[in-house]
C-alpha cells in the first residue's frame, strides 16, 4: 500500500481533493481507499473507507472530559494513536494500490503535535508521501506566497518525507494573478523582486533573509497550481504522486 497524506492549511480543500483525487486515480485503474483522520469533521464530500470517526466520537470527549470543542478535537486527535492497529486491519482487508489520508482540518493538530507523527509512521512504518495545499488566497502577494513558502519548509523539516506542494482554487484566481503566481513558481527570482518592491524597512529585510535561506537549503519548493473543480494540474499531481513512488514506473 502506497500512502499518501494531505496537509493544508483550513479550507484549502483537503478533503475536495481527496474525492476527487480518488476518482481520478480509479479512472486510471488503480484500486484506492480512503481514510479520514478528522474526527471532527461533521460532513464530508465522500465516504470514507476508513474512518476515524467509526472509533473516536468527539462528543463523548467533550461529555465525559468536559472539554471544550477544540479541546476535545485536540484529545480526539491524540486519541486516535490507540486506534491505529485497528485501522491497519481494516486498510489491509481493503489490500488497495494507494491509501489517500484526509487529514484535520486545523493543520497544526497533525503536522505539528507527536501524534501526527506517530499516526503516520505507525500506519505506513515511514513508507508516505504528503500533498501540502494551500489555498490560492497565497497568490495575491508576494509576502503571502512567502508565507507558503516556509509553510511548506516546516512540514517537510518536520517528516522528511517527499513532499508535493500544491496551490489550490486556482480557478478562482483572476487571469493575471495565476499567471504571476505561475512565475514566480518557475522563477524565484521575480518573487524575490516583488518581495522587495512590496515591503519596506523590517519587514523587507525579514523577506529577503526568509527567502535567502530557503533558497540556501534548497526549500524553494515547485508549486502545482490545481482545481478541484475544474481538473486543472491534477493530471501533472497524480503523475507526481506515481513517480515518487516508483521512481517512474508504474504502480501496478
Amino acid at each position: 500500500m502506497h500512502f499518501v497524506f494531505i496537509l493544508g492549511t483550513a479550507g484549502s480543500g483537503k478533503s475536495t481533493l481527496t474525492d476527487v483525487l480518488s476518482e481520478k486515480l480509479e479512472d486510471w485503474d488503480f484500486d484506492v481507499v480512503t481514510l479520514n483522520l478528522d474526527p471532527g469533521v461533521s460532513w464530508l464530500p465522500y465516504a470514507p473507507d476508513v474512518d476515524i470517526r467509526d472509533y473516536i466520537n468527539i462528543d463523548a470527549i467533550m461529555r465525559d472530559y468536559q472539554l471544550g470543542p477544540n479541546g476535545a478535537l485536540v484529545a480526539a486527535v491524540d486519541m486516535s494513536i490507540n486506534k491505529v492497529n485497528e485501522i491497519k486491519e481494516e486498510l489491509e482487508q481493503y489490500n488497495p494500490d494507494i491509501v489517500l489520508v484526509d487529514t484535520p482540518g486545523q493543520m497544526e493538530l497533525f503536522a505539528y503535535r507527536n501524534s501526527g507523527l506517530i499516526i503516520s509512521s505507525a500506519l505506513t512504518q515511514g513508507d508516505f508521501s504528503i500533498v501540502f495545499l494551500v489555498d490560492s488566497i497565497f497568490a495575491n502577494r508576494a509576502s503571502d506566497f512567502l508565507s507558503a513558502l516556509l509553510l511548506s519548509s516546516s512540514i517537510q523539516s518536520r517528516f522528511q518525507v517527499p513532499q508535493i506542494n500544491a496551490v489550490s482554487k486556482i480557478d478562482i484566481l483572476p487571469k493575471e494573478t495565476a499567471e504571476k503566481l505561475n512565475k514566480w513558481v518557475d522563477e524565484p527570482e521575480t518573487l524575490l523582486e516583488e518581495l522587495i518592491s512590496e515591503e519596506e524597512g523590517l519587514r523587507r529585510e525579514l523577506a529577503q533573509t526568509f527567502f535567502a535561506s530557503l533558497r540556501e537549503l534548497n526549500l524553494l519548493s515547485a508549486f502545482y497550481t490545481i482545481s478541484s473543480v475544474t481538473g486543472e494540474g491534477l493530471d501533472e499531481l497524480m503523475a507526481e504522486i506515481q513517480r515518487i513512488f516508483t521512481r517512474g514506473e508504474t504502480l501496478r
